[in-house]
């Protein structure tokens, strides 16, 4: 076994159904990849190649959790996504093989400070506090490939104490999902472990202290937490 200076930190997990569970290299997100999502926020969905960013391994939160409110926000926001996990990574992946490096797919939620990713973008500066804070990416778990083959279209709804907040299909994403991992491995070299949250629907709101959220994807696990 490997000496460190300090302790080494533990793998972060997602679990799989059936299965063992899928260990987290990296988290990528799609901004903007639903056409209603991207007007909603001032942006023509016609003229934007996609764009990235990123949280750490270590946001994710498991469905049931209680999600502290955190600190320096007063517009905690959510946006409903699919999660797609990869088994195998590599770069310059053709579309056409691009599904071949999927494991499996989860519902999940890129928590977002809204506030503070706005100001932000005024300033011309990164917004990474904005998206990649503590537990930012709850993630329910992990339908396999082989279990439910791979999602293209079907119904994704968010709703926040039993009422509708976003509702689409997953086959309005702009980029589809091959074509998002085919664009995103020309830019990185993708991994075994990495998820890619794929695009939210219109919708997106603040909550508050004790809202309790609901996240849905056909044929998948839902995903529930408390706003604490």
């Amino acid at each position: 076994m490997a000496a460190y200076a300090i302790p080494a930190p533990p793998v972060t997990t997602v679990p799989v159904l059936g299965g063992e569970p899928f260990p987290v290299r990296r988290i990528y997100c799609v901004g903007r990849n639903y056409a209603d999502h991207a007007r909603e926020m001032g942006h023509d969905p016609d003229r934007e190649p996609p764009f990235f960013f990123m949280k750490p391994a270590d946001a994710i939160v498991p469905t049931g959790s209680t999600v502290p409110y955190p600190p320096k926000t007063r517009d905690y926001q959510h946006e409903i996504e699919m999660v797609v996990a990869l088994a195998k990574g590599g770069a310059d992946v053709p579309v056409e093989k691009a599904l071949d490096l999927i494991y499996g797919y989860a519902v999940g939620l890129d928590m977002t400070r809204r506030d503070i990713q706005g100001e932000a973008k005024k300033m011309g500066r990164p917004w990474d506090m904005g998206k990649g804070f503590d537990q930012s990416a709850p993630c329910a778990p992990i339908s396999t490939v082989k279990k439910v083959g791979h999602i293209g279209k079907g119904a994704i709804w968010l709703k926040v104490n039993g009422e509708i907040r976003q509702k689409g299909d997953i086959s309005q994403l702009i980029w589809s999902v091959a074509e998002t991992i085919n664009y995103l491995s020309g830019l990185v070299t993708l991994g075994a472990g990495d998820l890619i949250y794929s695009g939210t629907p219109a919708g997106v709101n603040a909550v508050k202290k004790g809202d309790k959220l609901e996240g849905h994807v056909d044929g998948l696990t839902d995903l529930a937490i408390t706003i604490g």
